[in-house]
């Protein structure tokens, strides 16, 4: 590759718009660091996923990205913006959130459920009525995430797949420039499990430039279209960049202390039992 060639490619990236910037982030909660000096950029069109073990610190990130918090220290720039410099409530509907989660009790119809994601509430309000585009649009959303025909079933009588497909188009119905997925896979069995990640898949010819950020534990878990990966250990990113250059044997072993050998197979990533730390980690990523 020529060096022109090179320079090319690299005003292209840094030409995208900047999504998410966090810089020195660090968090505190009483005299424990949870996060510490973290850096992390996503770009429009990027698909990441944070990985790492319990108490790492991914939903703490994933609450700054979500302006639902503030850090101690260090900088967080969401879609432009600056926390503590802007109107929360107005950023937030700019992120769609999928929480598996989702503390909803009230017996909503999909329809309705998707609809809250343009009020930004648990329920529908009082008196607020969707425009006849509004429902056209959350009907497209239904059919598009593999629900068509169940706009009127109930909330209650949900698989939890049908529930985190739903969740799903809840978010994208205001038109967010960003969707984050917390453990979106949570409570799923394999077939639901790989459901919910065609539907993922699928976003990306949908909305071309939307950025998501994707927690999770688990490498089976990354839809087929990551991009890119962060990997979150003691409360500091390790690494950060291309999925396939970050999720490596080597690295992956050394984010979760714990020998873990990482391959990939029809463009989906898997991990395995690793060896002793004390053989060639190179070696073995490479035996398969």
């Amino acid at each position: 590759m020529s060096d022109s060639t090179t320079t090319s490619e690299s005003a292209s990236v840094n030409s995208t718009p900047t999504v998410v910037e966090l810089r020195g982030v660090t968090f505190r909660r009483g005299e424990r660091t949870i996060l510490n000096e973290v850096d992390l950029t996503v770009r429009a069109g990027e698909h990441w996923a944070l990985l790492g073990p319990n108490g790492a610190g991914k939903s703490t990130i994933l609450g700054f990205v979500g302006a639902s918090a503030h850090p101690t220290s260090g900088t967080v720039h969401i879609l432009g913006q600056r926390l503590g410099r802007v109107e929360l409530q107005a950023l937030r509907r700019s992120i769609g959130h999928v929480n598996p989660r989702h503390p909803l009790h009230a017996p909503l119809t999909i329809r309705d459920v998707v609809l809250t994601g343009l009020t930004g509430s648990l329920e529908t309000p009082p008196r607020w009525e969707p425009t006849t585009q509004q429902t056209h649009r959350a009907t497209e959303l239904i059919e598009q995430m593999g629900l068509a025909g169940k706009d009127a079933h109930r909330w209650p009588t949900l698989s939890q797949g049908e529930r985190g497909r739903a969740l799903i188009a809840r978010a994208l119905i205001a038109e967010p420039d960003l969707l984050l997925l917390d453990e979106p896979s949570t409570g799923l069995d394999v077939a639901a499990r790989e459901q919910l990640l065609e539907t993922v898949d699928a976003l990306t010819h949908s909305f071309p430039h939307l950025a998501s950020i994707l927690v999770t534990h688990h490498l089976e878990e990354l839809p087929s279209t990551t991009s890119h990966a962060a990997l979150i250990a003691n409360g500091r990113i390790s690494q950060a960049g291309p999925a396939e250059q970050v999720l490596t044997t080597e690295n992956v072993t050394t984010a979760f202390a714990h020998p873990i050998r990482v391959g990939q197979h029809d463009g989906r990533w898997f991990a395995l039992p690793g060896r002793k730390r004390s053989l060639d980690l190179a070696a073995v990523s490479a035996g398969g």
